[in-house]
């Protein structure tokens, strides 16, 4: 994923024709923090990478998982830093993560650990400098606990110090929909532009987590687009009639499954890797990076692909795909919802206001309807790809800036 994102920007970088002092600096962090934390006689890895911040403060999630480490928190906090430019929001990249089994933590032990990792940071990060939010494993409760730990450690009240907190704390509405609701509104631009948005066309949708699920749920204002395959890490159901996200048997806490929706009761499972085959015109990756590579490239069948997980297509993957007429509605634009909603919550706390889940949506909306006219006029004038003109113009605004 490291070297996706560094290929992207170098190339875009050498288009622009930027020497290589300046591809080098667009290239490095600012700042690794690289440390152990020691809980119950075990030490666990923990990273903060600060990327770049000449647009504004770090922003960038947290990740509690055995797998996080350098090289992935490297990229992530690469990609953030071109994706807050992509989308022109005043913020920089940064990524942090515990390589640490979440799911093996007690929730003490869970609150231990994440007020142990903001008392580390405490004199890196704030709401002027960087601005940590929750991502794989982490949520309101983990970021409240993180607030409350920094606020003592600094001795200062700082609730834009964090973003993603829950809503008693400070955050904000609209947060936990914004990255799939920012997907549907990107695609519905990028169909807009094509002369499509009226046309009847199907969906097939990887991955139905968080933002699977509030994806499909927002898909449902645009009656033509019709999703008609999901998928988890186990299995791919397809109705060709439709599947309703909200039509579900039973809704526990939080996300429904896959398998709890009415319109697939009478389906039989297939495989979970079928989804990248599905014949529809729009398939949907909001799953995990590498979903397709040269493995299994040659089976994707659909006109339009809308990257809502990070780097979800390799390289390699992707030259093919466009040399066959594909477009790609890349991550940079098409995931950004959640950290605009989470710029969002910063302005809030700044400014002392707490806004209605409209009144985000709106400025949600805003801030994606303009990146994504920029996109599509930069790749239109210059004969790019979407991924091309989105990286463009996010090097063009950090170098200016």
């Amino acid at each position: 994923m490291l070297d996706t994102a560094q290929t992207a920007i170098r190339d875009a970088a050498e288009r622009l024709g930027y020497d290589n002092k300046i591809i080098e600096a667009l290239l490095e962090a600012e700042a690794e923090h690289i440390f152990e934390i020691e809980m119950n006689g075990k030490k666990y890895p923990a990273y903060r990478v600060q990327h770049n911040s000449k647009l504004g403060p770090y922003k960038g999630g947290i990740r509690f998982h055995p797998h996080v480490n350098i090289s992935e928190v490297r990229a992530l906090a690469t990609l953030m830093s071109f994706k807050t430019a992509a989308v022109n929001i005043p913020m920089g990249g940064g990524k942090g993560g515990i390589a640490v089994d979440a799911k093996a933590l007690t929730p003490a032990e869970t609150e231990e650990l994440a007020r142990r990792y903001a008392h580390h940071l405490a004199p890196h990060i704030g709401s002027d400098k960087d601005i940590p939010a929750p991502d794989v494993n982490t949520n309101g409760q983990i970021i409240d606990w993180m607030v409350d730990e920094y606020e003592k450690t600094t001795g200062k009240a700082d609730k834009a110090s964090f973003t993603g907190k829950t809503m008693g704390n400070g955050g904000s509405e609209g947060r936990e929909a914004a990255t799939g609701r920012g997907g549907v509104i990107a695609l519905v631009e990028l169909l807009k532009d094509r002369d499509l948005l009226d046309k009847p066309l199907t969906v097939a949708l990887q991955g139905f987590g968080n933002v699977g699920y509030f994806f499909a749920k927002t898909l449902k204002e645009y009656p033509n687009l019709k999703l008609i395959a999901v998928s988890n890490s186990k299995h791919t159901w397809v109705q060709t009639q439709g599947i309703d996200a909200e039509n579900a048997v039973h809704v526990p806490a939080g996300v429904p499954r896959p398998e709890a929706l009415h319109d697939v009761q009478d389906v039989t499972p297939e495989p979970s890797e079928m989804i990248t085959s599905i014949k529809a015109d729009i398939l949907v990756l909001a799953a995990l990076e590498d979903s397709i590579t040269e493995e299994n490239v040659a089976g994707v069948k659909a006109s339009i692909i809308v990257e809502l997980a990070n780097g979800p297509i390799s390289s390699a993957a992707e030259k093919q795909l466009l040399a066959k007429g594909v477009t790609i509605l890349p991550d940079v634009v098409a995931n950004a919802g959640g950290v605009i909603v989470s710029y969002l919550e910063w302005k809030q706390n700044k400014e002392g206001q707490h806004w209605t889940e409209d009144q985000v949506n709106e400025q949600l909306a805003t801030i994606l309807v303009k990146a994504s006219a920029d996109m599509l006029a930069r790749s239109r004038t210059k004969h790019l790809s979407l991924k091309q003109a989105a990286f463009e113009l996010a090097v063009e605004r950090i170098v200016a800036a």
